[in-house]
């Protein structure tokens, strides 16, 4: 009994010096480079949106300092007057009220100095030492920082009030200095930044070379953590700079107010009885008051933005 034989069909033959046909292959789909990120027209919309909600201020803020009290009320806000008075207005600003502006922006710089640079260095010394030294209570002293980051601080504001003046430090630069030196964030943000930037095995390498704890914290470890002081440093003194209600219920003497206080006070003569109005001032101190704050972050922008970004990615 014979097995049927299967035939395969042959490709038909090519004739001579023809070349074979290429075959077809599947269009692959068009993929992104992992490198270029994907656009969204929403999100560039919206992050136009907060550009503008940002700037519109702060471009509000400059043209009106060109003006005059009198040139506030009769243009638009957001474009100039006939008349540019701004350095009319710097120069008025200083003088005015026998040169009180000059004060309290010396009062503020005492204020950030002493308040945000203690408060810096009670953070670096404090987020090193928890985060290469293990004692006990350790867990208890991480649960206490970060309830004191959740604590907002209007809410020690009057506790604090009380307790200085049973020590009667009310109306005195301690009363504004002292509460600046905590920053719970800043002491925080050393203890994440020290635990990723501070290798354990160099700390190890610096002790048997000799080097005691002093010595090996100035010269070892400062370095490595320059980048997370900076970042503090900008916090603490944002925050010093920019205090209103501590300030506020603290002090009476005019002389020992901030720059906060200050403007804040000739803001308030137009509401008062026979009080001159001097908005035009107002808006000049304002812009002198947030040219330092700018300065610093322009300034110090590589080293802070390095900092944030510190224990963000894993290896």
């Amino acid at each position: 009994m014979s097995t049927p034989v299967s035939t395969v069909s042959q490709p038909a033959p090519q004739p001579a010096g023809t070349a074979a046909p290429v075959p077809r292959l599947r269009a692959s789909r068009r993929r992104r480079s992992p490198g270029r990120p994907r656009r969204s027209m929403l999100l560039t919309a919206l992050t136009g949106l907060v550009l503008l909600y940002s700037l519109v201020p702060l471009a509000w803020l400059v043209i009106s300092a060109t003006k005059t009290q009198e040139g506030l009320a009769s243009s638009f806000g957001l474009w100039f007057n006939g008349d540019f008075a701004l350095w009319d207005n710097v120069k008025e600003t200083f003088t005015y009220n026998d040169g009180v502006f000059s004060r309290w922006l010396l009062n503020t710089v005492l204020y950030v100095v002493a308040g945000a640079g203690g408060a810096t260095l009670l953070a670096v010394l404090g987020g090193y030492a928890l985060a290469k030294f293990t004692f006990p209570g350790k867990r208890a002293v991480f649960a206490i920082v970060i309830g004191a980051v959740a604590v907002p601080g209007t809410a020690l504001a009057v506790p604090t009030f009380l307790m200085f003046s049973k020590m009667g430090l009310t109306d005195t630069p301690w009363a504004v200095i002292i509460p600046s030196l905590i920053s719970p964030f800043g002491l925080y943000l050393m203890w994440v930044f020290a635990t990723e930037a501070v290798p354990g095995e160099l700390l190890e390498a610096a002790r048997i070379d000799g080097a005691g704890e002093v010595r090996t914290f100035f010269q070892v470890v400062l370095p490595l953590l320059a980048p997370g002081i900076v970042t503090v440093s900008l916090f603490t003194m944002v925050a010093t700079w920019n205090n209103y209600f501590l300030p506020l219920i603290m002090l009476k003497d005019p002389d020992w107010y901030p720059l906060t206080l200050g403007l804040n006070s000739w803001n308030a003569q137009a509401a008062t009885a026979g009080g001159q109005p001097v908005f035009h001032l107002v808006i000049t101190g304002s812009l002198i008051t947030i040219l330092p704050l700018i300065a610093a972050f322009l300034l110090l922008q590589k080293y802070w933005q390095s900092g944030l970004a510190a224990g963000s990615v894993k290896e």
